[in-house]
């Protein structure tokens, strides 16, 4: 009896957490929709007026169809978005936001040096993402998401950031 009733509470947290992750996700993906209204890339990057903005996922995709839905049936300035996974940063090129999932941490540093110099907005959410050169993380604070901005990755990647949406956000100078 005490087996089957330690099993169900494991059952029960495990279910929660996988909620709990779940709903993460939800609000990050949010996030990365919200970030584009607040974020401008060079003229040249945009491939015309109705061109997708395209989100890419390198690693292990951890928001199931969260990303998905955050975007369904939206645009910013009429180009709608696009999803899409990728194995390689190599693929990153066409990407105006690049999301680099946990499952990349010990190849962050390398994956950041490929996409460095590019257009390309780079998103992560594992601790030490923006500080490695990334220009956003999303750190969880007192059960919260909030933003580490990289200003001077943002820079080097020319990729402009609305003083609004630093105003929110914890700044990382290096």
């Amino acid at each position: 009896m005490i087996f089957g009733l330690s099993f169900a509470t494991c059952v029960l947290l495990a279910a929660d957490a996988r909620g709990q992750a779940t709903e993460e996700y939800r609000v990050k993906a949010a996030f990365l929709y919200n970030l584009t209204k607040f974020v401008g890339w060079p003229a040249q990057v945009i491939k015309g007026s109705r061109a997708p903005i395209e989100i890419c996922i390198l690693g292990k995709d951890p928001f199931g169809s969260a990303l998905a839905e955050a975007v369904n049936d939206k645009a910013i300035e009429g180009r709608p978005f696009s999803i899409r996974q990728i194995a390689d940063v190599q693929q990153a090129a066409s990407c105006q936001i690049l999301f680099v999932s946990a499952s990349e941490r010990k190849r962050l540093r390398p994956i950041l040096d490929v996409v460095r110099d590019g257009p390309v907005l780079t998103v992560g959410d594992t601790d030490g993402f923006a500080s490695e050169g990334g220009i956003v993380n999303f750190k969880i604070e007192a059960g919260r998401v909030r933003l580490q901005i990289n200003m001077v990755a943002a820079e080097r990647a020319r990729i402009g950031i609305s003083s609004k949406l630093l105003s929110l956000a914890e700044i990382v100078k290096k």
